[in-house]
């Protein structure tokens, strides 16, 4: 056993979770879920059962989310800046800011940019909010141009690696340029003269253009100076010269600068007096009212052709974008000038991720990982018949993804197997899943596939998934009005002489093999008749949204699973305030449920020991003076994501620990249907404990601390420290000597 994983106790006590009372999926219940949350939101209220004199603490006593979120992606962008990281690694970092960053622009600006428009100045968002929040996003954006101009460019240059820019090639190089122009380019390019005749033309979400001021007269005598040329998204955006123009090294150029280099091509007998690149980010979160739609599958797909014009959030253009041109394109698109960023380099650092596959030099990345087949599991033997005589625990990316698709796999396979369903929340583009499902309608089984249309920037994918199932006969039903389903389960019925037996899979992540591969999740395999019992229920109250019985195991939301994870917290508490001792550590991406964030206060100024894993937002504040002293809160990032829900619950000698796949979120708590399961086998929840919790715990190098004061430091130890993730590779079958080390 490593070093880093010891155990945390040798005690272990069984759980018995009684979930709810009957409870029907509508959007009446969700209403009321919800009301009951704002009620526990209201400031400063003291809630039942308080000892005398203690309160509850106020939404003013928490963390500002939106710039809990750009903390998050400064703390991400450390791995670009740090040394130790192979480059072109460093390069995927980088891009993998600029991508979060887009998002957190589509989701969360429109607000603040809105109440600008409107003058507000009381509330959550108005100048001040959108002025402070701009401020952050400016230097982070600041500090990333400067990363690449000033670090990665010329580290990739001493490797041979260059992005030559027109001014530094050479005459063969220019020919071969002006060439490809000619041939790849120019026939895909319209240019727009705008006049009343040619208004400013429809620029869609993210896409790459050029705005260009010019002089002189049209072929008409008028003097119309603003052009507009929308760069294909057709066109790749890096381009590798060949070896007959680039004998040494690896030499690429981008087809922005073969534009710029040719932008007076595109104006025949007028002079080009000033350019820019522009780009332009809009609010792209799609809204339905569900209740006045007949068929929420069309009215999305109509959605989905609207996404990419929506209100513009963000403007960004060169560095030396002309005033003329930026105030142009900020009035064009109603924009104050605090969503203008000036950039040093190309407008879309997100791309650079194309560089990274065209050079693809494994010395210059990460070792290769390969997931080991789970531990749990013998290959070749079949998966149902070890399920009938324990629960398996598979934890990816360190155990394959495989052992799920073999399971589902021999499900199809299997005459006895009569029914098979599953929510389908991400599957990605990777067709084997949904193949064999559509293979198990074709073998003459019932398929119920429910599948989440409106899971963000994947609802056309799901919509194309969703379609091809039901061609070819499976039962396919888009969850509850008003909610998404978020829920990982995959449930088979098998027959097996005269009784019908279910096996289960339940998980933290999606159902992506790709990103199976790159996300810390759990999966846990089950015939326990309870737990499939349950899951069996949610499926069919899916479908039919009748009342939902008494769980048995399962915790679900929007209904009992956030009344729940309350009591459980005020538990703890209680019994540390009675000296029994409590300890609770929750493992989640993000934490930012006003409600959960009181009662852990709480919990903590009764005595509770509570350590938060937190990868992304967290709006609680830790180590506060008489408010969060007892509360520690860590952000792990690490060459994986870190996905997987953890929550441990320990009073005196009792230990409950729940897998889940809510992160402690309103929306996940009231607003999406969500799983919670208990973990009961000592085993498997000491290996639980062991490698999600104590791991990350025991971090000392690729840990954040988050300070009172709601920032975040890094680790004590980068140089000798141990990273969780590190441990489990060399766990799981990596040497310690292939994973590289933090330089000082």
């Amino acid at each position: 056993m490593s070093s880093l994983l010891v155990p945390m106790s040798p005690d272990f006590s069984e759980i018995n979770v009684n979930a709810s009372h009957g409870t029907a999926f509508s959007k009446e219940a969700a209403v009321a879920g919800a009301q009951a949350a704002r009620d526990l939101h209201v400031s400063g209220s003291a809630l039942p059962g308080l000892s005398p004199g203690l309160t509850a603490p106020g939404l003013s006593d928490f963390l500002n989310r939106d710039h809990c979120i750009l903390a998050f992606n400064e703390r991400v962008f450390d791995w670009a800046a740090r040394a130790d990281v192979p480059l072109l690694e460093r390069l995927r970092y980088l891009s993998i800011v600029s991508s979060n960053l887009d998002e957190f622009f589509e989701v969360r600006a429109e607000p603040h940019i809105t109440a600008v428009r409107n003058g507000e100045t009381k509330g959550p968002y108005g100048a001040a909010s959108l002025a402070a929040l701009a401020a952050k996003a400016h230097d982070l954006v600041a500090r990333q141009y400067a990363l690449y101009n000033d670090v990665l460019v010329p580290a990739l240059a001493a490797k041979g690696i260059r992005i030559v820019a027109h001014g530094d090639r050479g005459s063969a190089q220019r020919r071969w340029v002006h060439e490809y122009f000619v041939r790849e380019v120019r026939p895909l390019l319209v240019p727009v003269g705008l006049d009343p005749a040619h208004p400013f033309p429809q620029v869609a979400n993210k896409s790459l253009n050029f705005i260009v001021r010019l002089k002189g007269a049209d072929a008409f005598g008028r003097e119309n100076d603003i052009a507009i040329v929308r760069v294909p998204r057709a066109l790749p955006r890096f381009i590798r010269m060949p070896a007959g123009v680039a004998p040494k090294g690896r030499h690429f150029v981008s087809v922005s600068s073969v534009i710029r280099a040719h932008l007076s091509d595109l104006f025949p007998g007028r002079e080009v007096t000033d350019f820019s690149q522009f780009r332009v980010t809009r609010h792209s979160d799609l809204a339905v009212d569900e209740e006045d739609v007949r068929n929420l599958r069309m009215v999305l797909r109509q959605g989905l052709q609207q996404r990419n014009f929506g209100q513009a959030v963000r403007l960004e253009v060169s560095s030396g974008c002309a005033a003329y041109l930026s105030d142009f394109l900020l009035r064009q698109f109603d924009l104050p000038g605090a969503a203008l960023y000036r950039v040093h380099g190309p407008v879309n650092l997100v791309r650079l991720s194309q560089l990274v596959d065209l050079v693809d030099d494994p010395q210059l990345l990460f070792p290769a990982w390969r997931p080991v087949w789970p531990r749990q599991l013998v290959p070749g033997a079949s998966i149902i018949a070890q399920m009938r005589q324990r629960d398996v625990l598979i934890h990816h990316p360190f155990e394959s993804f495989d052992g799920v698709l073999a399971f589902l796999r021999e499900a199809v396979n299997d005459p006895q197997v009569v029914a098979i369903k599953q929510t389908i929340y991400r599957t990605g583009s990777d067709p084997v899943l949904m193949e064999l499902l559509r293979e198990a309608v074709r073998r003459g089984k019932e398929v119920m596939a429910v599948v989440e249309l409106k899971a963000r920037f994947d609802e056309e994918a799901n919509i194309n998934w969703a379609e091809a199932l039901e061609s070819v006969g499976a039962q396919v039903v888009y969850g509850v009005v008003g909610l998404k389903t978020h829920a990982k389960m995959l449930l088979v019925t098998r027959k097996e002489g005269r009784q019908l037996r279910r096996y289960g899979h339940l998980s933290t992540g999606n159902y992506n093999p790709r990103t199976a591969r790159l996300y810390t999740d759990l999966s846990y395999l089950t015939a326990n008749e309870d737990t499939t019992a349950d899951m069996d229920y949610v499926f069919n109250h899916l479908a039919s949204q009748n009342r939902l019985p008494r769980m048995r195991r399962l915790l679900v939301a929007p209904f009992q699973l956030h009344r729940r994870m309350l009591e459980k917290i005020e538990q703890v508490g209680l019994a540390a305030d009675r000296g029994e001792g409590g300890r609770i550590v929750a493992k989640m991406n993000a934490l930012t449920d006003e409600a959960l964030a009181r009662a852990l206060v709480l919990a903590g100024r009764r005595g509770a020991r509570i350590d938060l894993i937190v990868r992304g937002a967290c709006i609680l504040p830790a180590q506060v003076p008489g408010f969060t002293e007892n509360i520690r809160v860590r952000s792990i990032i690490g060459r994986f994501l870190e996905h997987s829900r953890v929550f441990y619950f320990g009073q005196g000698a009792e230990e409950e620990l729940f897998l889940s796949s809510a992160d402690w979120m309103n929306r996940n708590m009231l607003r999406r249907v969500e799983i919670s399961w208990p973990v009961t086998d000592p085993l498997l929840r000491q290996r639980i404990i062991d490698e999600c919790l104590l791991a990350c715990l025991h971090d000392d190098r690729d840990s954040w601390q988050l300070l009172p004061d709601g920032t975040y430091v890094c680790s004590e130890k980068p140089t000798q420290g141990h990273g969780a993730q590190d441990a489990l590779m060399a766990r799981y079958g990596v040497p310690p000597a292939a994973v590289p080390q933090r330089l000082s």
